[in-house]
């Protein structure tokens, strides 16, 4: 992990195209700027974390299905 040390108004800049600027710092928290493009999705950790559980609930869920198919059509794949 890069640790870094910023001020208000200034960035990082992570591959070619993503900035991130400290916006606002208060008490604990900070605020941040996130410049990126449209391609390239954005999330906090917890909502991001939220998607991939929802994510593999929906495969299991999909090949669940599949094995209620076979089971009643064995002969279809």
């Amino acid at each position: 992990m890069l640790a870094l040390s910023r001020k208000i108004n200034e960035s990082i800049i992570i591959g070619n195209d993503v900035e991130i600027t400290i916006l606002e710092i208060k008490g604990d928290q900070v605020k941040l700027g996130i410049n990126a493009p449209k391609s390239v999705p954005v999330y906090r950790k917890e909502i991001y974390l939220q998607i991939q559980e929802s994510n593999k609930a929906s495969m299991e869920t999909i090949i669940s299905d599949q094995m209620l198919k076979q089971l009643f059509d064995p002969e279809k794949k």
